[in-house]
């Protein structure tokens, strides 16, 4: 079992405490066969509430795939209590968000789509629907009188 540690990076306006919100969250990756080294073209997600037994009665994970190059059969668990919010200080810098425990499987891609939340810097208010699609999102706070915004959002993965 390896752990790898998504780290998010991106410039915040006038926001903190971004974070997926809810354990629905669908953290969208792109994983690689550790055996064959497949990397299949489309997205594959995983959620906390979501929990497949593994084989063996080895204990249970977020998702359970065979590839389909080598029938492999492989596993990624969300480990939710690594699950931590960017806050307005981590600007422009990279922070682990959440880790993965990894099974004959790597991350190799992130795409962060919607359901993550954020608040207002100095006016504590939220925002509970943010779409990080596009790599920016902005919004206007009306309590400051300031626009509000995550741009240039990336990501790398860490082993950690």
């Amino acid at each position: 079992m390896v752990k790898f540690g998504l780290q998010f990076k991106a410039t915040l306006e006038n926001v903190t405490n971004v974070r997926p919100l809810g354990d629905d969250f669908r953290w969208f990756l792109k994983l690689k066969c550790g055996n064959c080294g497949e990397i299949p073209d489309k997205w594959q997600y995983v959620t906390l509430v979501e929990s497949v037994p593994l084989k063996g009665g080895r204990g249970s994970a977020s998702m359970v795939q065979k590839c389909k190059l080598c029938s492999r059969e492989n596993s990624i668990d969300i480990l939710g209590d690594t699950i931590t919010p960017y806050n307005a200080e981590n600007s422009e810098t990279f922070k682990t968000m959440v880790q993965f425990e990894c099974r004959g499987l790597e991350p190799v891609d992130f795409q962060p789509q919607a359901g993550f939340a954020a608040e207002g810097a100095e006016s504590g208010t939220p925002f509970p629907e943010i779409n990080l699609l596009e790599k920016d999102w902005t919004d206007y706070d009306e309590k400051i009188s300031e626009s509000v915004g995550i741009y240039e959002v990336t990501h790398q993965f860490i082993k950690c």
